[in-house]
């Protein structure tokens, strides 16, 4: 194979780690952002169901504040029964007595009821804590491994510079030129495989002329269409770069 044709293959590699790199990076953030957003999520749950667990704690006792003072209403009237001279008053005091006796019914039927639903919103708000608990377990356990990814990756970043510079120097100068010209107008992806007589990244069948040159790996050929320089793998498939 062509010295220099075999070099800017292993360029290409070399660059395309770089950017599944540098694009891994990128996204670090909107990575750590799901994280925390997954940990809001489960304290909001907490709070939540916390919330409302103290709220009907709240109109609970507020029903039995006015249970008390409606008994003590109903005591004044039974009372106040013993006291009246008309007949019209005594149905009066007796219509008075239903209504209290008969709002006494519906706050305590509603204070049970509140009590029902206090039974399960606690348990909802164990729950949630329990959930917390784990999501707080997981996500240290993956922001941990992504900070060491992000270390990894700033590592063979710099491994994969030192690799590019050193590999790029031992490249003619035209022909690494015409690959930075490609790559930059390519999306990074300056070399491609050429197979079946077409190029593997753009898709378009080459000159049988070209292509036989391209069969023997002795030169920098570049594709008519997409302006790559194609190589033919042959029976050992060298991995064609992918965009």
């Amino acid at each position: 194979m062509n010295p220099d044709l075999d070099r800017v293959i292993r360029l290409q590699k070399l660059e395309t780690a770089a950017d599944e790199a540098r694009r891994t990076i990128a996204d670090h953030p909107q990575r750590a952002q799901a994280l925390d957003d997954r940990l809001a999520a489960a304290r909001d749950m907490v709070l939540t169901a916390k919330a409302r667990l103290t709220d009907l704690q709240n109109k609970r006792r507020a029903e039995e504040k006015e249970v008390a003072a409606v008994q003590a209403r109903l005591a004044k009237y039974k009372d106040q029964l013993l006291e009246v001279k008309t007949n019209r008053e005594y149905q009066a005091m007796l219509h008075e007595i239903e209504t209290a006796q008969n709002d006494i019914k519906a706050r305590e039927d509603r204070i049970l009821e509140s009590m029902m639903e206090a039974d399960e919103l606690g348990a909802a708000a164990k729950k949630a804590e329990a959930d917390l608990k784990a999501a707080e377990k997981e996500v240290g356990a993956e922001r941990q491994a992504l900070d060491q990814e992000m270390k990894a990756l700033q590592a063979e970043l710099e491994r994969t510079a030192g690799a590019r510079d050193a590999l790029a120097a031992e490249i003619d100068r035209a022909v690494l030129a015409t690959f930075e010209q490609v790559a930059r107008g390519r999306k990074g992806i300056a070399v491609a495989e050429a197979r079946d007589g077409m190029c593997m990244i753009c898709h378009v069948r080459l000159r049988p002329q070209v292509f036989n040159e391209v069969r023997r790996n002795d030169a920098i050929i570049q594709c008519d269409s997409c302006r790559r320089i194609l190589y033919f793998a042959g029976e050992s498939s060298v991995a064609a770069p992918q965009p």
